[in-house]
């Protein structure tokens, strides 16, 4: 046998071999991307639900909570009102009109039959509302509930965000917000927005 096909056949193993591990590593990175796309995606399902939830929960008591056990004992057994609110709108004898306003309660309907139906929430578990998807050992949200001063008033605020990211590219430091952990709310602003979207 030549010099020339033993090369050759070097080469080719050697082409084969870095064609099989360029192809390896390519469809690792992609399976890792969708592995982490899918885990996000509960993540921000999962979010959306506590702030579904501390929605109600601050429309009930005046303002959010950042323990878990209320909030889930609220969820559990907590209810909204119902109310019916009738307007009569009176002419005054100089022109001027005044509005007579009632409210009456007419009802209760439990919050969690109202807030995380079948067909919205289907994944809707209380059990596991408080800990983040897809991550071991189990890790709850962080969620942070407070005033915070602005225009010199006292407004309520409200942080959840995710512990351990499941993305090594999201940091707590990282200047944009979107490259943070995922997160709804803000210590610094009132805004109940997350930064997924």
């Amino acid at each position: 046998m030549s010099k020339t096909k033993i090369f050759s056949y070097i080469f080719g193993i050697i082409a084969i071999g870095l064609a099989y591990y360029l192809y390896n590593s390519i469809s690792t990175s992609i399976q890792e991307t969708e592995r982490i796309a899918k885990l996000e995606a509960r993540i921000i399902e999962q979010l959306k639900m506590i702030r579904e939830a501390e929605l109600a929960y601050a429309a009930v008591h005046g303002q959010y909570t950042s323990d878990w056990e209320k909030l889930t004992n609220f969820l559990d057994t907590g209810s909204f009102y119902i109310t019916e609110r009738t307007e009569t709108v009176i002419t005054l004898d100089y022109g001027a009109d005044s509005t007579h306003v009632e409210i009456d309660t007419i009802g209760t309907v439990p919050v969690r039959d109202s807030l995380f139906t079948a067909d919205k929430w289907p994944k809707f578990n209380l059990s596991t509302l408080p800990y983040v998807p897809g991550v071991e050992p189990p890790t709850k949200f962080d969620v942070w509930a407070d005033k915070i001063e602005k225009s010199g008033v006292k407004v309520n605020a409200i942080e959840v965000k995710n512990p351990k990211p499941v993305n090594p590219e999201r940091d707590e430091e990282s200047e944009y917000n979107t490259k943070k952990p995922l997160r709804f709310g803000s210590r610094t602003s009132v805004t109940t927005a997350g930064n997924w979207e």
